[in-house]
């Protein structure tokens, strides 16, 4: 994975992305470019993706593009990315960028040099060469990135004066099987967490199942686990004891509790 600062209207962001040799268009997360203000260009027509087994891809139809500025090091360009739901990677550069620059990639160093004749003319300002980024400490990394800044721009205010203005959420992989808490729509309300391990819900009794994630909360606040609708009426799985105090810097777990008469 490579480290990339992306420009929106509002703000800029950086993250890391993935380089996919067989993507054959680069991604972008849509909870990224909403919220960092990188604007969404409706598509004329929407369309599904498709995986290399011809099977609908879970990133769902691409409803928008959007077009941003781009650095990786002093290499910049105005990229274009298919908005999609992507679950694993905020971003992704496809066949198209590795054709259009045709860096070269010396992958017992994890360098990429920019020495085409197109970079050298038109992307760079100054040394043609980046450096990748292991894929855990990326993923670590975006995942903060993910959980930061929730803030609006304008705190909330008391008689006193403004309430205190860091209203982070901040979150790491404590496994490299972690999966990153995503939503599953642009518009929900919370983020799914993904189990980590296997594990038996007994029937009528409950069990502890890890994530594989720690997460920091602002000062004064708390998490609540809350039971998936799908869980609770197909499986009759709900949730127990699901608050999160914001000084808990441990694993996050779940207890699911199994009201059905089937493990």
């Amino acid at each position: 994975m490579v480290k990339i600062q992306l420009h929106g209207e509002e703000e800029s962001v950086t993250i890391n992305a993935m380089i996919d040799s067989e993507a054959t268009e680069h991604f972008i997360d849509r909870e990224v470019c909403n919220k960092h203000g990188i604007k969404m260009i409706k598509a004329k027509n929407p369309r599904v993706i498709y995986l290399a087994d011809g099977k609908p891809s879970a990133m769902g139809p691409v409803t928008h593009m959007t077009k941003v500025p781009m650095d990786i090091s002093s290499h910049r360009e105005l990229a274009t990315f298919q908005v999609a739901n992507h679950q694993n990677h905020e971003v992704i550069l496809g066949i198209p960028w590795l054709r259009e620059h045709n860096p070269t990639i010396d992958w017992n160093d994890k360098r990429i040099t920019f020495n085409s004749e197109r970079c050298t003319t038109w992307c760079l300002n100054s040394s043609p060469i980046a450096y990748a980024v292991p894929e855990d400490k990326a993923l670590e990394e975006n995942l903060i990135t993910r959980f930061s800044k929730v803030q609006a721009k304008k705190g909330p205010t008391t008689k006193s004066g403004p309430m205190a203005s860091d209203q982070s959420v901040r979150g790491k992989k404590l496994s490299a099987k972690a999966r990153v808490p995503m939503k599953g729509t642009a518009r929900a309300a919370g983020h799914d967490l993904y189990a980590n391990e296997g594990t038996d819900v007994p029937a009528r009794g409950q069990a502890i199942v890890g994530t594989g994630i720690a997460i920091g909360l602002p000062h004064d606040t708390d998490g609540r686990i809350a039971p998936r609708s799908s869980l609770a009426v197909k499986h009759r799985l709900m949730t127990n004891a699901g608050v999160i105090d914001s000084d808990y810097r441990g694993e996050v777990k779940v207890v699911l509790a199994n009201l059905g008469d089937q493990p």
